[in-house]
C-alpha cells in the first residue's frame, strides 16, 4: 500500500540554513491518497517521486539483500540539495513509498534451504508487481512522469506494465545495466522483469546499454538474436575497453531505436563502478557517465519514467549511505533538468 508523505515528513529531513532555499522546501506533497489521479492532474509538478524499499525480488534471484535502504538515502540527499535556477523543486511532487514491510516480514520468516523457498518469494513478487503497476498507471494516466527509487530490478515489470496501461499502448525501454534481466519465465524475480513484460506485450522495443560480456549467457544472447528487430544491445567492453563505439554515439543510436513511442529509462546501479549494490562491480561505467545517460534521455519528449534500482548502501555505514544517496539525487535532478 502507498505510504503518503506529508510536508512535515519532508521538513524533518531538511537541514535548513539561513540565506538558502532547499529543494525539499519547494517540492509538492499531497494531503490524501484518495482520488489520486484527479489530485495529480491538478498538480503543477511534472514529475512524481516514490520509493519501493524492498529486496524480495533480488532474494528470489539468489542476489544480495540490502536494496531496502536506497530510498531513504536518496530522499534525504535530494531534499537537501539547493533550489535554484538549475534545480527547481516545484517541478517535483514527492508522493511517498510503497510499504511492503509485511511482505518483507513474511520473506524473513522463510527457510532459505526449503525446496520451495524461491517459488514462495516469487509469489510475493507477484503481489509487489500488482501494487507497482497500479501506482505507475495512476501517475502516467494523470499526465505525469514517475521517478521510481528501488528496490530490486524486478520492479521494472510493474513500471513497464503501469506505463503501458497509462499510455494505452506498449512502450519501449532503455536499460543501463550490466545484465539483461531477460531470463526465463520461471517465476518472477529481479532477473526477468523485462522478459515478462515482453511476453505479456507491455514492452515493445528493448535496448540494453552496457551489458557485461562475462555475465550474459549464451542462452540469453540466442534469445536476443531471435528478436533482433525489437531487442538490441551494446556491451560495456565494446564501449569502454575496446573503444569500438563512443559513449555519446551509442546514446544517439539508442534514441533512434526507441524514440518512436513513449519509453522508460532504467538505471541499475550494478552497472556503476564501486556502487554498493546487489551485484557490485569493480569495473563499470563511472558515476558521471550514468549522469550523462540520465540527462540525455530525460531531455527527450518521449521519456515516460525513470527507475533507479539495486543500490544497497549499508544502513550502519553513514558515509556509504550519504554517498549512495547523493549519487541517486544527482541522477534524479539530471533526469529532470531541461
Amino acid at each position: 500500500m502507498l505510504h503518503l508523505y506529508t510536508r512535515a515528513n519532508l521538513n524533518a529531513l531538511i537541514s535548513k540554513r539561513d540565506g538558502e532555499t532547499k529543494f525539499g522546501e519547494k517540492v509538492e506533497t499531497l494531503l490524501s491518497a484518495e482520488n489520486l489521479i484527479a489530485q495529480l492532474e491538478q498538480s503543477d509538478a511534472k514529475y512524481v517521486l516514490f520509493g519501493i524499499p524492498e529486496d524480495i525480488g533480488i532474494r528470489a534471484n539468489h542476489g544480495k539483500t540490502g536494496a531496502t535502504t536506497a530510498w531513504n538515502a536518496a530522499l534525504k540527499s535530494l531534499v537537501n540539495t539547493q533550489d535554484n535556477a538549475y534545480n527547481k523543486g516545484k517541478r517535483l511532487l514527492v508522493l511517498g513509498h510503497l510499504d511492503f514491510s509485511e511482505l518483507l516480514v513474511t520473506a524473513n520468516k522463510m527457510y532459505p534451504n526449503a525446496y520451495d523457498y524461491h517459488q514462495k518469494l516469487s509469489e510475493l513478487v507477484d503481489k509487489i508487481d500488482e501494487e507497482v503497476s497500479y501506482l505507475v498507471y495512476q501517475i502516467v494516466s494523470a499526465g505525469k512522469i514517475p521517478i521510481i527509487i528501488g528496490g530490486g530490478h524486478n520492479n521494472a515489470y510493474g513500471n513497464i506494465k503501469g506505463a503501458a496501461l497509462g499510455k494505452s499502448k506498449s512502450i519501449n525501454v532503455v536499460n543501463f545495466d550490466a545484465h539483461t534481466d531477460f531470463r526465463s519465465l520461471e517465476g518472477r524475480h529481479s532477473g526477468n522483469g523485462f522478459s515478462y513484460a515482453f511476453k505479456k506485450s507491455f514492452l515493445n522495443k528493448y535496448f540494453m546499454f552496457g551489458l557485461h560480456e562475462n555475465y550474459t549467457s549464451k542462452k540469453v544472447f540466442k534469445t536476443i538474436d531471435n528478436y533482433s528487430d525489437r531487442i538490441k544491445y551494446n556491451t560495456f567492453e565494446g564501449i569502454k575497453i575496446r573503444h569500438e563505439q563512443g559513449f555519446t554515439f551509442q546514446l544517439n543510436t539508442v534514441l533512434n531505436f526507441i524514440d518512436n513511442r513513449p519509453f522508460g529509462v532504467e538505471i541499475d546501479c550494478d552497472s556503476i563502478e564501486n556502487v554498493p549494490s546487489s551485484a557490485m562491480t569493480p569495473s563499470g561505467f563511472t558515476a558521471n557517465e550514468a549522469r550523462m545517460f540520465a540527462s540525455f534521455f530525460g531531455k527527450q519528449k518521449n521519456a515516460s519514467y525513470l527507475h533507479l534500482c539495486e543500490a544497497a548502501p549499508n544502513a550502519d555505514n553513514p558515509q556509504e549511505t550519504y554517498l549512495v544517496g547523493k549519487l541517486l539525487s544527482y541522477l534524479i535532478t539530471d533526469f529532470m533538468r531541461k
